[in-house]
């Protein structure tokens, strides 16, 4: 790490140059939108954002595009923040020909386009113009405070074509920023190593010197940084900067390379939460890879997040994308694989709840069951009902127009069409399953304790899980004594692979209302806290409301055997018939990274997981005691990172509830 580096680190960490930022009131723009089209307010909010945002440089910043603002404005009247986000747009054009090479292509096809694919050109020109005005603030900002090297990348990109690392980086940089200021969130940042390299090659070859081009990408990363507090998310954190490392290329050759390992020493050196690493491997690839990015996880980022090739791309294949375009599949915020540059799917547009569809079933069925086999059925029955009236609502929504995010997904320029009239090559929705493990449990418990054992009576068991377990604390003692998925017990594993089987049955490849299909996942996002708000008690002894295991891994109340134990029984089920995405998850204890042996066997059982089929995993480096002396002394623990559910974060901006829940999960050791 240069000094130049370690300066801009302190000064980020300082967190002083949030004082610097406007926190006026923001301006509702609704009722001077009043009477406009949806295309038009949209570009009028666009406008106004661009027009209260200020140049900001902090410190000695050679990037810029710094968000000036903490309240943006908005509109009271119309719905437009949108349905867009978790997309990743095309780098590879804007950094190619840049914005007005885009401009250019809009011109082209404008004469012989139809009505409404003019309308959407015109939109899309008067944003661009909205953007250019962004960059002349930023040029004409650099130029005053005399930072000659941004003011003069800022007279080639992004209007034009990056030349170099760079003028790359400040690209990126900056549409992160602009598209932020245009309402959409979560815009990952996709496969970095991949568009980035042919830039990285030409500063290399203009005898660029590998600490200087570690140097940039440092600084690179420290900007993603700056604004992540002020992001929309669900948590402070929660931004959508996620990176894709590695994997294949179009034609199935390993694509890891030479910057993909410089992101992971950046990452390494400057451990803050952004970008999120994610690295694609499969079953070829080498344990050292693994090692390399076991070094990352010791550094308590709860990164990088592992995919499957091997699973993902003939999963992608099965639900409709060309074989093409699944080798180029990156992650979106958190986990969903999506399509970069191509791709307008909304990969969390619902919830499968598992643990409500067992508790319905419960409570509508179990009287009525003879033999377990049969409520099994009845269970069946429920989740299917239960996907198909949550298809039936997802089907009514209405995305609003987003013209200048539709200018950065190609086919949308190409058809003339926006990202909400089907502009993209994809336009597929994900639902996520949320409490896989817990219902699974609950069918296990429900099998063994009343059908088999007969040690509790199904009135038992409907009255003591109404009262939430008061005064029934022996039921639910006996309930949670039974075998937990996580063990490698066969019998509740199998419950879990049907409960799956199930749900990708229903919902994969159903039509949706966007010419696209349905895709099924493991991941739960915050719903492990949110869907298990409104679950009663439930059969596997869960109380009332208490949350879900986080996305694909054990309930949080059950105390597993081991991590060996635990990916034993999560890769059971053929994953790429549920590809949506969502992390198989456990917390490793932090003193297992103490030495070389605890770093490897880490490595090995990532590897184990992929090797057995596993789709997709990540794992928390962390230690219950300092967690929670971070709950009583915040003050102490500012730069405390810890995985969420899809991405990290600083734990002391978390709220109480998702807190609790980190420092609740088991922890495993070796």
């Amino acid at each position: 790490m240069t000094e130049r580096v370690k300066q801009r680190l302190e000064y980020f960490r300082s967190r002083e140059y949030r004082s610097l930022r406007n926190t006026d009131a923001a301006t509702d723009m609704g009722a001077k939108n009043e009477g406009l089209s949806l295309m038009a307010c949209r570009r009028n909010l666009f406008a106004q954002r661009v027009k209260e945002e200020s140049p900001v440089f902090y410190g000695d910043d050679i990037i810029g595009f710094n968000q000036s603002r903490v309240r943006l404005a908005f509109d009271s009247i119309h719905l437009l923040q949108g349905a867009f986000g978790n997309i990743c747009i095309d780098y590879e054009s804007v950094l190619k020909g840049g914005l007005n090479g885009l401009r250019e292509e809009i011109v082209a096809r404008y004469e012989q386009a139809d009505k409404i694919a003019k309308e959407f050109y015109d939109e899309a020109l008067l944003c661009l113009d909205i953007a250019r005005d962004a960059v002349k603030k930023y040029r004409d900002g650099a130029k005053r405070q005399g930072n000659e090297k941004l003011y003069q990348a800022l007279c080639t990109v992004p209007e034009n074509g990056a030349k170099d690392y760079y003028q790359a980086i400040v690209t990126v940089r900056f549409m992160q920023y602009i598209l932020r200021l245009n309402g959409t969130t979560h815009v990952t940042l996709g496969r970095f190593d991949q568009y980035a390299k042919p830039y990285f090659d030409a500063s290399k070859a203009a005898g660029a010197t590998d600490e200087e081009l570690l140097e940039l990408t440092e600084l690179f990363f420290l900007s993603l940084n700056m604004d992540s507090d002020i992001y929309v998310g669900v948590q402070m954190g929660d931004n959508g900067q996620s990176m894709m490392l590695g994997g294949c290329d179009e034609k199935g050759r390993a694509a890891f390379n030479e910057l993909s390992e410089i992101c992971l020493t950046a990452s390494e050196e400057l451990k803050v939460i952004d970008p999120k690493i994610n690295i694609r491997v499969n079953k070829d690839t080498p344990l050292s890879l693994y090692e390399r990015g076991t070094r990352l996880t010791k550094q308590g980022l709860g990164f990088p997040q592992y995919s499957n090739d091997d699973v993902v791309i003939p999963g992608l294949i099965a639900l409709g994308y060309d074989e093409k375009d699944a080798r180029n599949y990156t992650v979106a915020a958190c986990w969903e694989f999506i399509i970069p540059a191509y791709g307008a799917d909304i990969p969390n547009i619902g919830t499968m709840n598992f643990p409500l569809s067992v508790e319905l079933a419960t409570k509508k069925y179990l009287l009525y069951s003879p033999d377990y086999p049969t409520f099994e059925k009845y269970v069946e029955r429920q989740i299917r009902e239960d996907c198909v009236d949550k298809i039936e609502s997802l089907n009514r929504c209405i995305e609003p127009p987003d013209a200048f995010l539709s200018i950065f997904i190609r086919p949308c320029i190409e058809k003339g069409r926006d990202i909400s009239c089907y502009g993209g090559k994809y336009n597929n929705y994900g639902i996520h399953g949320a409490g896989i493990a817990n219902a699974a449990d609950a069918l296990e418990a429900i099998e063994r304790a009343v059908f088999i054992e007969k040690s509790v009576g199904k009135t038992t068991l409907l009255r003591a899980t109404c009262k939430d377990f008061v005064g029934y604390e022996d039921v639910q003692k006996r309930l949670l004594a039974c075998p937990k998925m996580g063990n490698n017990e066969d019998s509740v594993d199998a419950k879990a692979a049907k409960l799956m089987g199930w749900f990708a049955d229903s919902v994969n490849l159903k039509p949706n209302n966007r010419g696209g299909v349905y895709r099924a996942g493991t991941g739960s996002a915050h719903e492990y806290h949110y869907s298990a708000s409104y679950v009663g008690a439930t059969a596997d002894g869960r109380n009332a409301a208490a949350p879900f295991g986080s996305s694909f891994s054990p309930a949080i109340t059950t105390h597993v055997n081991g991590p060996l134990s635990a990916i034993a029984s999560f890769t059971k089920f053929d994953l790429s018939k549920i590809i949506n995405g969502g992390p198989f998850t456990i917390e490793i204890h932090d003193t297992v990274f103490r030495n070389d042996e605890g770093e490897k066997k880490t490595a090995m059982l990532v590897k184990a997981f992929i090797d057995r089929g596993g789709h997709q995993i990540q794992i928390n480096a962390v230690n219950r005691e300092i967690l929670l002396q971070a709950q009583a002394h915040p003050e102490r623990y500012p730069n405390l990172i810890v995985r969420v559910w899809g991405w990290s974060g600083y734990f002391n901006e978390l709220d109480p509830v998702f807190q609790n829940h980190i420092i609740r999960r088991m922890e495993y050791t070796f």
